[in-house]
């Protein structure tokens, strides 16, 4: 099969290679899929870059949808040809960018979502509904979610919405118009944030979840609240300890919420939530994906379609 791996640590695009490889066998309790979308996401870079070191090589491609094509001892309740979606394990030779993969959690993709919308999911989700969690978000309050045009962000402002908050965000003009329809009250990010959140709040807000990449925005985030624990980061994790403001990642708060992914499923089936796929690549045109993802202008999901 072909698959996306590196042999060494680098940067992505001078360590990725797409090759050959003997498919993966599924342990107990794993399926194998034959993947139809893989989405990619910052942790892949991260990985080519020595993240969660281990035996070489390995594979990226975190966000796995595709049919089962085997089933490992153990597995009950889902059958050849089924059509599924998932987290795909990050420590072997070969992960989800590649025509077939192993998955240990997996959920049934509903009628009415295609494959890379299923695979646009996993960890936009887990991590906004992990961040939203850790900071208690709940009916009545109002919440800021700063980087709302991000995957995470713009799910997290779903979500919060869903839970009865009112919702402020910032985001740039690529997704201020849908932010706005969904319920949400949206501002720019850059100079003058937080007097914008506050005028627009009409004061303080209870909680902030900064979901951007690393900007240095976290002292203006702690400045649209009334104590800087009432913000949590799911990026910035140095400025955090800085600043006294609360984090979920490595070593953070939170726990891990894979188990919502059918219910979001279930919901973006019925046109209820989105994570926005930008594009979609060949797995062939594998750098030129990679090459846009790292830019920092993809702007939305960037997902592989194989097979």
């Amino acid at each position: 099969m072909r698959t996306l791996r590196f042999h060494e640590h680098g940067a992505p695009l001078d360590v990725l290679r797409l090759e050959d490889a003997e498919p993966p066998e599924p342990a107990s309790g794993m399926v194998r899929v034959r993947v139809e979308a893989c989405g990619l996401t910052p942790a892949d870079w991260a990985l080519c870059g020595g993240l969660f070191p281990g035996d070489l090589p390995r594979g990226i491609g975190l966000e796995v949808a595709g049919t089962v094509d085997a089933v490992g001892d153990g597995v009950t309740g889902v059958g050849i040809g089924d059509p599924v979606f998932g987290p795909a394990p990050f420590t072997g030779p070969t992960a989800g960018a590649s025509e077939q993969a192993v998955l240990e959690m997996w959920f049934p993709r509903p009628p009415g979502l295609d494959p890379a919308g299923a695979a646009a999911l996993p960890m936009a989700v887990e991590t906004a509904c992990r961040g939203l969690d850790a900071l208690g978000v709940r009916d009545g309050m109002t919440v800021l979610v700063h980087g709302a045009g991000t995957t995470v962000g713009y799910a997290a402002v779903q979500m919060a919405l869903q839970r009865g908050a009112r919702v402020v965000a910032t985001a740039g003009e690529t997704y201020a118009g849908a932010l706005r329809a969904a319920g949400a009250e949206v501002t720019g990010h850059g100079d003058g944030m937080a007097e914008r959140v506050a005028a627009l709040a009409g004061g303080p807000v209870d909680l902030a979840l900064d979901t951007a990449p690393v900007s240095g925005a976290l002292p203006a985030l702690v400045r649209t609240v009334r104590a800087p624990e009432h913000v949590l980061t799911v990026s910035d994790f140095d400025a955090a300890r800085k600043l006294g403001v609360r984090f979920s990642g490595p070593g953070g708060e939170g726990v891990m919420s894979h188990h919502v992914l059918g219910e979001y499923a279930r919901l973006a089936a019925e046109g209820r939530f989105s994570i926005p796929v930008a594009r979609t690549f060949a797995l062939e045109d594998w750098r030129m994906a990679a090459e846009l993802s790292q830019s920092g202008r993809a702007r939305g999901k960037l997902v592989l379609e194989i097979g």
